[in-house]
């Protein structure tokens, strides 16, 4: 997350960074939209091209390749509601990269605001950025096993309520995505979101684990939400339900499917 604490940066601050030459943009989308047009200056990571191998390793070397040390500003948008940026965002903040934000709306909402896009590729200087793993941001299935039987740990399903009703694993409260953004935004404003969270019980000290269906991209966005409102313990499981259900470990059906309406927020 940045140092200055904002998750998100507004249109207008990365316009005129992207003036003062103080950030390296990233645009997510897949190759072949990014080519078409994209933010003046971004460069190109399509979240399939990080996903494909997301070790260390691997992504250590796409961040030195796109420019970016340790002491650049990163700025990530997509056309996907933020889910996309989120993923990357985080990979980035789990590398050790603290100064990285998401862009506060979409790049459909950029374009339709008139703003600076072209289809230049840029030429990028390749940089050194070190390898600083930030572990208490991640949570690995077994950590969850454990984890979600304390009390002081809140387990969030992001995917979609009827997938959630379905199956998800026990004791997750539902807050589905798309209850995250709000207007134009991708993420509701901190006062708003945090009332959305205190109303499902979302406070305090405890520690907050998010997870979605596969890759670990709605769930990421989450994990920003949480942020925005505030709530700095957070921690995401990549892997999420698909690694859950594939290592056969238990799930559960919401038999109530009243017991609220989430089609109300």
């Amino acid at each position: 997350m940045t140092e200055s604490g904002n998750v998100t940066t507004d249109v207008d601050s990365l316009r005129s960074e992207i003036r003062d030459k103080s950030v390296r943009v990233i645009d997510v989308r897949r190759e072949d939209d990014y080519k078409k047009d994209h933010i003046s200056t971004a460069v190109n990571l399509p979240l399939a091209n990080l996903l494909s191998d997301d070790s260390p390793e691997r992504v250590v070397k796409l961040v030195n390749s796109m420019g970016i040390d340790d002491e650049t500003r990163v700025v990530v948008y997509d056309d996907t509601f933020g889910a996309l940026a989120s993923r990357v965002a985080w990979t980035l903040e789990y590398l050790g990269h603290s100064d990285v934000s998401l862009l506060e709306t979409t790049y459909s909402n950029w374009k339709s605001l008139g703003l600076e896009s072209d289809s230049q590729t840029p030429e990028v200087q390749s940089k050194e950025h070190s390898v600083k793993l930030q572990p208490d941001i991640l949570a690995t299935s077994d950590y969850l096993e454990t984890a979600k039987q304390r009390d002081d740990v809140i387990l969030i399903d992001n995917r979609e309520r009827l997938n959630f009703l379905e199956q998800h694993i026990p004791g997750a409260i539902s807050l589905p995505y798309r209850t995250l953004a709000s207007n134009d935004k991708i993420l509701r404003p901190k006062e708003d979101m945090k009332r959305l969270l205190d109303n499902r019980g979302v406070t305090g000290d405890s520690e907050i684990i998010t997870y979605c269906g596969s890759v670990g991209t709605l769930s990421g966005l989450a994990y920003y939400a949480l942020k925005t409102a505030g709530l700095p313990n957070a921690k995401l499981y990549v892997r999420s339900f698909k690694e859950w259900k594939s290592l056969q470990k238990p799930t559960v059906k919401q038999e109530d499917a009243n017991y609220w309406d989430l089609s109300a927020e």
